[in-house]
């Protein structure tokens, strides 16, 4: 009986989840998975090789984006191997301390993932507002040091995810709602009041991802009033151009990982298909 009920009240694993109601299609559904993966695999690494073998890329905007793909190359590795599990092998059980690890990386990349983007915001702000001292203020030391702030940060925050819920017993269906283990998703399982965690969680949310998107917000309010003022059409089109990318990839990131944030927290009965492919589009979208 007490081995029972040790079983019952500690799942030695969880069970992942696929896009429900398409059993039968699993490898066609694996394709895309398998060519998202190997384009974010490939693109990212031919970025980092182009920018470390060309001297002349090796300025502040491209350290930066060198800094993101490698964020990104970090998620894809982390996220996407569970995916292809399930839909090629109908692999859906994973080990608790591998869910908690998996889901400390998911929390500490997509944390570095939007500091990078934070600090790309600020690149472009310094280069089309302040550009006369762009080279004085944007030096390689002072990105590396950047570089390591977000970092001690990014394991500073997101370290105490899994210290925690390893404290708890779990007596819910031990079934996710992702294809990979998430804070929220695991949280919910627990036979214990998770109001704290919930706080907590909320907290950091607005410490990391709201903040640094305000902070982009107002960098751009920023370049754009800048922009304005310039006088030839022509050069402010120029001016907004070299930020066009860099919106794109705030756009990408910020609005599905918001959109999931909310659903998982206030929002519990929403569609578990919608969940699943906004976390499909939160994870996989940024890095390819």
């Amino acid at each position: 009986m007490s081995a029972v009920n040790e079983t019952k009240f500690n799942p030695a694993v969880f069970f992942l989840t696929e896009i429900p109601g398409k059993e039968d299609v699993h490898l066609w559904i694996s394709i895309p998975f398998c060519l998202v993966y190997v384009t974010s695999i490939v693109g990212n690494s031919l970025i980092l090789f182009a920018i470390k073998t060309d001297p002349s890329l090796h300025e502040p905007m491209y350290i930066l984006l060198s800094m993101l793909a490698f964020t990104d190359l970090g998620l894809s590795i982390t996220t996407i191997p569970t995916t292809l599990g399930i839909y090629l092998f109908n692999s859906r059980e994973i080990s608790l301390n591998a869910c908690f690890t998996q889901m400390f990386f998911i929390h500490f990349l997509a944390t570095l993932e939007s500091a990078m983007l934070l600090m790309m915001a600020f690149d472009r702000f310094i280069a089309i507002c302040n550009p006369l001292r762009y080279a004085s203020i944007l030096t390689l030391p002072r990105i590396a040091k950047m570089g390591l702030v977000v970092v001690l940060r990014g394991v500073a925050i997101e370290l105490p995810f899994p210290l925690l819920l390893k404290q708890f017993q779990y007596c819910r269906a031990n079934v996710l709602s992702h294809s990979y283990c998430l804070y929220q998703d695991i949280m919910k399982l627990a036979c214990a009041d998770i109001t704290f965690n919930n706080i907590h969680g909320l907290f950091v949310t607005l410490l990391t991802l709201w903040l640094d998107s305000l902070l982009i917000f107002l960098s751009y309010v920023m370049i754009l009033k800048a922009v304005l003022s310039i006088a030839s059409h022509m050069e402010c089109l120029r001016a907004l151009n070299t930020c066009v990318s860099h919106l794109c990839a705030v756009l990408v990131f910020y609005m599905p990982e918001f959109s999931l944030t909310l659903i998982h927290r206030f929002w519990k009965s929403s569609s578990p298909l919608l969940q699943i492919l906004l976390g499909y589009i939160y994870l996989l979208g940024p890095p390819l």
